[in-house]
Protein backbone atom coordinates (compact mmCIF):
# COMPACT_ATOMS: atom_id res chain seq x y z
CA UNK A 1 0.00 0.00 0.00
CA UNK A 2 2.92 2.82 0.67
CA UNK A 3 4.83 3.88 -1.74
CA UNK A 4 8.38 4.81 -1.24
CA UNK A 5 9.99 7.61 -1.46
CA UNK A 6 14.14 7.96 -1.39
CA UNK A 7 15.95 11.23 -0.77
CA UNK A 8 18.93 9.88 0.59
CA UNK A 9 20.73 10.92 -2.79
CA UNK A 10 19.19 14.24 -2.49
CA UNK A 11 20.27 17.14 -0.87
CA UNK A 12 17.59 20.05 -1.05
CA UNK A 13 17.45 23.61 0.85
CA UNK A 14 13.53 23.08 1.47
CA UNK A 15 12.32 19.42 1.25
CA UNK A 16 8.61 20.68 1.69
CA UNK A 17 7.10 19.49 -1.79
CA UNK A 18 9.62 16.05 -1.79
CA UNK A 19 7.41 15.06 0.86
CA UNK A 20 4.05 13.81 -0.32
CA UNK A 21 0.81 15.74 0.45
CA UNK A 22 -3.03 15.61 -0.16
CA UNK A 23 -4.52 17.78 -2.29
CA UNK A 24 -6.76 20.19 -0.61
CA UNK A 25 -8.12 22.22 -2.40
CA UNK A 26 -10.40 24.91 -0.64
CA UNK A 27 -10.84 28.11 -2.63
CA UNK A 28 -12.49 25.38 -5.27
CA UNK A 29 -14.62 24.21 -2.63
CA UNK A 30 -15.43 28.15 -1.19
CA UNK A 31 -17.78 28.55 -4.07
CA UNK A 32 -19.59 25.21 -3.08
CA UNK A 33 -20.21 26.87 0.29
CA UNK A 34 -21.40 30.29 -0.70
CA UNK A 35 -24.98 29.91 -1.52
CA UNK A 36 -25.20 27.89 1.64
CA UNK A 37 -23.97 30.66 3.65
CA UNK A 38 -26.09 33.08 2.07
CA UNK A 39 -29.16 31.41 2.49
CA UNK A 40 -28.49 30.82 6.03
CA UNK A 41 -27.98 34.68 6.59
CA UNK A 42 -31.26 35.61 4.63
CA UNK A 43 -33.44 32.47 5.72
CA UNK A 44 -32.55 31.46 9.13
CA UNK A 45 -34.15 28.25 10.09
CA UNK A 46 -35.95 27.42 6.77
CA UNK A 47 -32.46 27.12 5.29
CA UNK A 48 -31.16 25.22 8.11
CA UNK A 49 -34.07 22.22 7.75
CA UNK A 50 -33.28 22.30 3.80
CA UNK A 51 -29.61 21.61 4.01
CA UNK A 52 -30.54 19.09 6.54
CA UNK A 53 -32.48 17.12 4.61
CA UNK A 54 -29.61 17.69 1.66
CA UNK A 55 -26.63 16.71 3.41
CA UNK A 56 -27.58 15.10 6.44
CA UNK A 57 -30.85 13.31 5.47
CA UNK A 58 -33.08 14.20 8.45
CA UNK A 59 -34.47 16.91 9.95
CA UNK A 60 -34.01 17.52 13.98
CA UNK A 61 -37.23 18.02 15.29
CA UNK A 62 -34.95 20.99 17.32
CA UNK A 63 -32.20 22.08 16.03
CA UNK A 64 -31.09 23.69 19.58
CA UNK A 65 -30.54 19.75 21.09
CA UNK A 66 -33.20 19.62 24.15
CA UNK A 67 -31.54 19.36 28.00
CA UNK A 68 -33.53 16.35 28.73
CA UNK A 69 -31.43 14.57 25.43
CA UNK A 70 -28.30 15.92 27.06
CA UNK A 71 -29.03 14.39 30.37
CA UNK A 72 -30.23 11.06 28.57
CA UNK A 73 -27.30 10.94 26.85
CA UNK A 74 -25.26 11.09 29.99
CA UNK A 75 -27.19 8.81 32.01
CA UNK A 76 -27.03 6.31 29.40
CA UNK A 77 -23.34 6.49 29.12
CA UNK A 78 -21.15 3.15 29.59
CA UNK A 79 -19.75 3.68 33.08
CA UNK A 80 -16.44 2.71 31.78
CA UNK A 81 -16.54 4.81 28.85
CA UNK A 82 -17.94 7.74 31.12
CA UNK A 83 -14.60 7.20 33.54
CA UNK A 84 -12.21 7.15 30.58
CA UNK A 85 -13.63 10.68 29.35
CA UNK A 86 -13.47 12.26 32.57
CA UNK A 87 -10.27 10.96 32.87
CA UNK A 88 -9.65 12.97 29.52
CA UNK A 89 -10.81 16.16 30.63
CA UNK A 90 -9.16 16.19 34.28
CA UNK A 91 -6.07 15.82 32.23
CA UNK A 92 -6.77 18.54 29.11
CA UNK A 93 -7.89 20.86 32.05
CA UNK A 94 -5.19 20.49 34.04
CA UNK A 95 -2.77 21.53 31.06
CA UNK A 96 -4.71 24.14 29.82
CA UNK A 97 -4.52 25.94 33.90
CA UNK A 98 -0.99 24.87 34.70
CA UNK A 99 1.08 25.12 30.84
CA UNK A 100 -1.54 27.22 28.68
CA UNK A 101 -2.66 29.93 30.85
CA UNK A 102 -1.24 33.27 31.49
CA UNK A 103 -2.53 34.21 34.91
CA UNK A 104 -3.34 37.69 35.51
CA UNK A 105 -2.58 41.09 33.93
CA UNK A 106 1.21 41.83 33.14
CA UNK A 107 1.81 45.37 34.38
CA UNK A 108 5.16 47.51 33.40
CA UNK A 109 6.25 50.30 34.65
CA UNK A 110 8.21 52.56 32.12
CA UNK A 111 8.96 55.54 33.89
CA UNK A 112 7.13 57.44 37.03
CA UNK A 113 3.12 57.88 36.15
CA UNK A 114 3.82 55.82 32.61
CA UNK A 115 2.01 52.41 33.13
CA UNK A 116 1.15 49.95 30.46
CA UNK A 117 -0.54 46.80 31.32
CA UNK A 118 -1.35 43.58 29.21
CA UNK A 119 -4.14 42.01 29.64
CA UNK A 120 -5.98 39.12 28.49
CA UNK A 121 -9.59 39.12 27.69
CA UNK A 122 -11.73 35.91 26.91
CA UNK A 123 -13.66 36.20 23.84
CA UNK A 124 -17.63 36.82 24.25
CA UNK A 125 -19.29 34.00 22.79
CA UNK A 126 -17.71 30.98 20.91
CA UNK A 127 -19.58 28.34 18.00
CA UNK A 128 -17.43 25.03 18.84
CA UNK A 129 -17.97 23.03 15.80
CA UNK A 130 -17.34 18.87 16.82
CA UNK A 131 -17.32 16.67 13.81
CA UNK A 132 -19.59 14.18 12.82
CA UNK A 133 -19.08 12.24 9.69
CA UNK A 134 -16.74 9.07 9.08
CA UNK A 135 -16.17 9.44 13.00
CA UNK A 136 -18.65 11.55 15.36
CA UNK A 137 -15.49 12.75 17.30
CA UNK A 138 -16.92 13.20 20.81
CA UNK A 139 -13.36 14.02 21.48
CA UNK A 140 -13.61 17.13 19.96
CA UNK A 141 -16.32 18.83 22.55
CA UNK A 142 -13.82 18.44 25.14
CA UNK A 143 -10.82 19.65 23.23
CA UNK A 144 -12.61 22.65 21.98
CA UNK A 145 -14.50 22.75 25.25
CA UNK A 146 -12.09 22.70 28.17
CA UNK A 147 -9.70 25.64 27.20
CA UNK A 148 -12.43 28.02 26.61
CA UNK A 149 -14.08 27.35 29.99
CA UNK A 150 -10.82 27.66 31.59
CA UNK A 151 -10.01 31.00 28.96
CA UNK A 152 -13.11 32.50 30.85
CA UNK A 153 -15.50 32.47 27.64
CA UNK A 154 -18.59 33.64 29.12
CA UNK A 155 -20.98 31.74 26.33
CA UNK A 156 -20.14 28.88 24.36
CA UNK A 157 -22.25 26.57 22.49
CA UNK A 158 -21.55 23.18 20.34
CA UNK A 159 -22.77 22.73 16.43
CA UNK A 160 -22.84 18.97 15.54
CA UNK A 161 -24.25 17.06 12.63
CA UNK A 162 -27.71 15.21 13.28
CA UNK A 163 -27.76 11.92 12.68
CA UNK A 164 -30.84 10.15 11.11
CA UNK A 165 -30.16 6.56 13.27
CA UNK A 166 -30.77 8.50 16.56
CA UNK A 167 -33.85 10.48 15.21
CA UNK A 168 -32.56 13.78 14.42
CA UNK A 169 -30.02 13.92 17.62
CA UNK A 170 -26.48 14.42 17.21
CA UNK A 171 -24.39 10.77 18.07
CA UNK A 172 -24.91 10.49 21.84
CA UNK A 173 -21.29 10.23 22.90
CA UNK A 174 -20.84 13.61 21.71
CA UNK A 175 -24.34 14.84 23.99
CA UNK A 176 -23.09 13.06 27.22
CA UNK A 177 -19.52 14.90 26.68
CA UNK A 178 -21.77 17.82 26.23
CA UNK A 179 -23.49 17.24 29.63
CA UNK A 180 -20.42 16.50 31.32
CA UNK A 181 -18.97 19.75 30.65
CA UNK A 182 -22.04 21.31 31.50
CA UNK A 183 -22.45 22.66 27.75
CA UNK A 184 -26.08 23.09 27.30
CA UNK A 185 -26.54 25.17 24.24
CA UNK A 186 -25.77 22.47 21.63
CA UNK A 187 -27.27 22.33 17.91
CA UNK A 188 -28.03 19.65 15.41
CA UNK A 189 -26.47 21.59 12.64
CA UNK A 190 -23.68 20.29 10.85
CA UNK A 191 -21.11 21.29 7.67
CA UNK A 192 -20.84 24.80 6.15
CA UNK A 193 -24.59 25.83 7.50
CA UNK A 194 -23.34 25.37 10.96
CA UNK A 195 -20.36 27.72 10.50
CA UNK A 196 -23.01 30.49 8.55
CA UNK A 197 -25.69 30.00 11.68
CA UNK A 198 -22.47 31.15 14.08
CA UNK A 199 -21.15 33.60 11.99
CA UNK A 200 -24.13 35.15 11.39
CA UNK A 201 -26.41 33.91 14.08
CA UNK A 202 -30.15 32.95 13.33
CA UNK A 203 -32.81 34.78 14.46
CA UNK A 204 -35.21 32.57 17.22
CA UNK A 205 -32.86 30.14 17.87
CA UNK A 206 -28.69 30.85 17.73
CA UNK A 207 -26.52 34.22 18.90
CA UNK A 208 -24.11 35.42 16.19
CA UNK A 209 -20.70 34.23 17.54
CA UNK A 210 -17.71 36.08 17.91
CA UNK A 211 -15.10 33.05 17.20
CA UNK A 212 -15.50 29.37 15.67
CA UNK A 213 -13.08 26.79 16.35
CA UNK A 214 -13.07 23.35 15.71
CA UNK A 215 -11.93 20.69 12.80
CA UNK A 216 -14.41 19.80 9.95
CA UNK A 217 -14.21 18.78 6.45
CA UNK A 218 -13.22 20.64 3.33
CA UNK A 219 -16.54 22.12 3.95
CA UNK A 220 -16.51 23.33 6.97
CA UNK A 221 -12.98 24.76 6.14
CA UNK A 222 -14.39 26.57 3.40
CA UNK A 223 -17.14 28.32 5.06
CA UNK A 224 -14.70 29.25 7.96
CA UNK A 225 -12.47 30.99 5.27
CA UNK A 226 -15.60 32.59 3.40
CA UNK A 227 -16.68 33.76 6.58
CA UNK A 228 -13.52 35.03 7.92
CA UNK A 229 -13.89 38.65 9.13
CA UNK A 230 -17.80 38.13 9.72
CA UNK A 231 -16.15 35.57 12.30
CA UNK A 232 -13.18 35.02 13.93
CA UNK A 233 -11.83 31.48 12.94
CA UNK A 234 -9.18 29.36 14.69
CA UNK A 235 -7.36 27.65 11.56
CA UNK A 236 -8.07 26.03 8.57
CA UNK A 237 -7.33 22.77 9.46
CA UNK A 238 -7.05 20.18 6.21
CA UNK A 239 -7.17 16.36 6.45
CA UNK A 240 -5.77 14.65 9.73
CA UNK A 241 -1.60 13.50 9.01
CA UNK A 242 0.92 11.55 10.88
CA UNK A 243 4.88 11.98 10.41
CA UNK A 244 6.98 9.61 12.25
CA UNK A 245 11.26 9.65 12.59
CA UNK A 246 12.03 6.27 13.47
CA UNK A 247 15.66 4.35 13.16
CA UNK A 248 16.52 0.57 13.41
CA UNK A 249 15.65 0.95 17.16
CA UNK A 250 11.83 1.15 16.71
CA UNK A 251 8.91 -1.44 16.72
CA UNK A 252 7.90 -2.33 13.43
CA UNK A 253 4.39 -3.23 14.84
CA UNK A 254 4.77 -0.03 16.90
CA UNK A 255 5.18 2.37 13.98
CA UNK A 256 3.15 0.53 11.50
CA UNK A 257 -0.21 0.55 13.48
CA UNK A 258 0.62 4.50 14.60
CA UNK A 259 0.73 4.79 10.80
CA UNK A 260 -3.01 3.06 10.22
CA UNK A 261 -4.34 4.98 13.00
CA UNK A 262 -4.22 8.09 11.90
CA UNK A 263 -4.75 7.08 8.49
CA UNK A 264 -7.92 5.50 9.68
CA UNK A 265 -9.74 8.79 10.21
CA UNK A 266 -10.36 9.75 6.06
CA UNK A 267 -9.75 8.12 3.08
CA UNK A 268 -7.28 11.85 2.44
CA UNK A 269 -5.40 11.19 5.71
CA UNK A 270 -1.59 11.01 5.57
CA UNK A 271 0.13 8.78 7.00
CA UNK A 272 4.11 9.33 6.34
CA UNK A 273 7.29 7.13 7.82
CA UNK A 274 10.73 9.06 7.68
CA UNK A 275 13.00 6.69 8.57
CA UNK A 276 17.59 6.33 7.52
CA UNK A 277 16.78 1.68 8.09
CA UNK A 278 15.76 0.13 4.72
CA UNK A 279 15.10 -3.06 7.03
CA UNK A 280 12.26 -0.85 9.21
CA UNK A 281 10.65 0.09 6.36
CA UNK A 282 10.38 -3.46 4.57
CA UNK A 283 9.62 -4.76 8.39
CA UNK A 284 6.58 -1.48 9.14
CA UNK A 285 5.40 -2.35 4.98
CA UNK A 286 4.37 -5.93 6.20
CA UNK A 287 3.26 -5.13 9.50
CA UNK A 288 0.81 -2.58 7.34
CA UNK A 289 -0.72 -5.17 5.26
CA UNK A 290 -1.20 -7.76 8.26
CA UNK A 291 -2.64 -5.02 10.75
CA UNK A 292 -5.03 -3.37 7.79
CA UNK A 293 -6.12 -6.64 7.29
CA UNK A 294 -7.43 -7.45 10.55
CA UNK A 295 -9.82 -3.99 11.14
CA UNK A 296 -13.33 -3.11 9.89
CA UNK A 297 -11.95 0.10 8.57
CA UNK A 298 -9.28 -1.73 5.90
CA UNK A 299 -11.73 -0.22 2.63
CA UNK A 300 -10.65 3.45 4.27
CA UNK A 301 -7.00 2.49 5.56
CA UNK A 302 -6.00 0.82 1.99
CA UNK A 303 -7.33 3.93 0.21
CA UNK A 304 -5.81 6.37 2.82
CA UNK A 305 -2.29 4.69 2.91
CA UNK A 306 -2.53 3.80 -0.75
CA UNK A 307 -2.80 7.50 -2.20
CA UNK A 308 -0.50 10.49 -2.80
CA UNK A 309 -0.39 11.67 0.54
CA UNK A 310 1.30 8.77 2.25
CA UNK A 311 4.50 7.21 1.69
CA UNK A 312 7.56 5.82 3.03
CA UNK A 313 10.52 8.42 2.95
CA UNK A 314 14.12 6.90 3.12
CA UNK A 315 16.41 9.35 4.62
CA UNK A 316 20.49 8.93 4.90
CA UNK A 317 20.23 9.62 8.28
CA UNK A 318 17.94 10.92 11.06
CA UNK A 319 20.20 14.58 10.57
CA UNK A 320 18.45 14.60 7.07
CA UNK A 321 15.09 13.19 8.83
CA UNK A 322 15.34 16.23 10.63
CA UNK A 323 15.28 18.45 7.98
CA UNK A 324 12.80 16.24 6.15
CA UNK A 325 9.95 16.42 9.03
CA UNK A 326 10.76 20.37 9.88
CA UNK A 327 10.08 21.47 6.08
CA UNK A 328 6.89 18.91 6.21
CA UNK A 329 5.73 20.38 9.45
CA UNK A 330 3.33 17.42 10.09
CA UNK A 331 0.57 17.55 12.42
CA UNK A 332 1.49 14.64 14.30
CA UNK A 333 5.24 14.13 14.33
CA UNK A 334 6.31 11.13 16.46
CA UNK A 335 9.96 10.83 17.30
CA UNK A 336 10.87 6.77 17.95
CA UNK A 337 14.29 6.36 17.33
CA UNK A 338 17.16 5.37 19.97
CA UNK A 339 17.43 9.15 21.19
CA UNK A 340 14.13 10.32 20.87
CA UNK A 341 14.27 13.01 23.30
CA UNK A 342 17.26 14.25 21.73
CA UNK A 343 16.01 14.68 18.75
CA UNK A 344 12.81 15.73 19.57
CA UNK A 345 14.30 18.76 20.80
CA UNK A 346 15.93 19.53 17.57
CA UNK A 347 12.31 19.50 15.83
CA UNK A 348 10.97 23.16 15.11
CA UNK A 349 7.88 22.28 13.22
CA UNK A 350 5.18 20.42 14.23
CA UNK A 351 1.70 20.74 15.63
CA UNK A 352 2.32 18.08 18.43
CA UNK A 353 5.61 16.20 18.81
CA UNK A 354 5.09 12.62 21.15
CA UNK A 355 8.62 11.26 22.39
CA UNK A 356 9.51 7.86 22.56
CA UNK A 357 7.72 4.38 21.68
CA UNK A 358 4.95 4.54 24.63
CA UNK A 359 3.65 8.07 23.59
CA UNK A 360 1.43 7.26 20.30
CA UNK A 361 -0.81 9.72 18.88
CA UNK A 362 -4.33 7.70 20.04
CA UNK A 363 -2.79 8.96 23.33
CA UNK A 364 -3.21 12.62 22.35
CA UNK A 365 -6.18 12.53 20.54
CA UNK A 366 -7.54 10.92 23.85
CA UNK A 367 -6.31 11.58 27.09
CA UNK A 368 -2.42 12.93 27.23
CA UNK A 369 -4.00 16.31 28.41
CA UNK A 370 -2.62 18.13 25.40
CA UNK A 371 -4.82 19.25 22.28
CA UNK A 372 -5.74 17.34 19.33
CA UNK A 373 -7.00 20.23 17.69
CA UNK A 374 -3.84 20.81 15.93
CA UNK A 375 -2.47 22.65 11.96
CA UNK A 376 -2.20 20.67 9.46
CA UNK A 377 -1.13 21.09 5.98
CA UNK A 378 2.21 22.17 6.52
CA UNK A 379 0.87 25.40 8.90
CA UNK A 380 2.41 24.15 12.05
CA UNK A 381 5.51 26.06 10.24
CA UNK A 382 3.88 29.16 11.65
CA UNK A 383 0.48 28.42 13.98
CA UNK A 384 -0.49 26.64 17.11
CA UNK A 385 -2.57 23.93 18.01
CA UNK A 386 -5.96 25.07 19.62
CA UNK A 387 -5.53 26.42 23.03
CA UNK A 388 -6.24 28.91 26.45
CA UNK A 389 -4.64 31.79 24.37
CA UNK A 390 -6.82 30.65 21.05
CA UNK A 391 -10.01 31.84 23.24
CA UNK A 392 -8.23 35.13 24.77
CA UNK A 393 -6.99 38.71 23.34
CA UNK A 394 -4.23 40.67 24.55
CA UNK A 395 -5.50 44.13 24.89
CA UNK A 396 -2.95 46.69 26.16
CA UNK A 397 -4.04 49.30 28.51
CA UNK A 398 -1.97 52.40 28.31
CA UNK A 399 -2.53 54.59 31.77
CA UNK A 400 0.11 58.00 31.61
CA UNK A 401 -0.03 61.28 33.51
CA UNK A 402 0.84 64.64 32.42
CA UNK A 403 3.62 64.44 33.76
CA UNK A 404 4.77 61.28 32.23
CA UNK A 405 3.32 62.47 28.57
CA UNK A 406 5.25 65.98 28.63
CA UNK A 407 8.42 64.04 29.37
CA UNK A 408 8.50 62.00 26.07
CA UNK A 409 6.18 65.00 24.47
CA UNK A 410 8.39 66.09 22.21
CA UNK A 411 9.60 63.24 20.68
CA UNK A 412 6.30 62.09 20.04
CA UNK A 413 5.44 65.68 17.63
CA UNK A 414 8.83 65.25 15.80
CA UNK A 415 7.99 61.45 15.07
CA UNK A 416 4.70 63.09 13.94
CA UNK A 417 6.09 65.62 11.56
CA UNK A 418 8.27 63.36 10.25
CA UNK A 419 4.94 60.95 9.12
CA UNK A 420 3.37 64.29 8.06
CA UNK A 421 0.65 63.85 10.92
CA UNK A 422 0.25 67.19 12.26
CA UNK A 423 -3.01 66.27 14.17
CA UNK A 424 -0.88 63.41 15.81
CA UNK A 425 1.19 65.67 16.94
CA UNK A 426 -1.23 68.51 18.22
CA UNK A 427 -2.78 65.82 20.08
CA UNK A 428 0.32 65.75 22.27
CA UNK A 429 1.05 69.49 22.36
CA UNK A 430 -2.45 70.20 23.73
CA UNK A 431 -2.22 68.26 26.49
CA UNK A 432 1.57 69.35 27.25
CA UNK A 433 1.08 72.51 26.21
CA UNK A 434 4.62 72.17 24.33
CA UNK A 435 3.75 72.59 20.66
CA UNK A 436 6.33 71.98 18.05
Amino acid sequence: MLTTVDLRETDLDDYTDAVPRAEFNVERAVDAVRPICEAVKAEGIEALKRFSEKFDHVVPEHFRVPKHALDNALKNLDPNLRAAIEEAIRRRREVCRQAELEEGPKTVALDDGAVVTDKLIPVRRVGLYVPGGLAPLASSVLMNVVPAQVAGVGSLAVATPPQSEFGGLPHPTTLAVCALLGVEEVYAVGGAQAVAMFAYGVSGLCPRADLVTGPGNIFVVAAKRYLRGRVGIDSEAGPTEIGILADSSANPAFVAADLISQAEHDPMAASVLVTDSEELAAAVKNEVARQVDRLETRDRLKEALSGQQSAIVLVRDIEQGLDVVNDYGAEHLEIQTADSQEVADRVSNAGAIFVGSYSPVPLGDYSAGSTHVLPTGGAARYSSGLNVRSFMRSVHLINYDRAALARIGVGIQDFAHAERLPGHAYAIAVRTQEDK
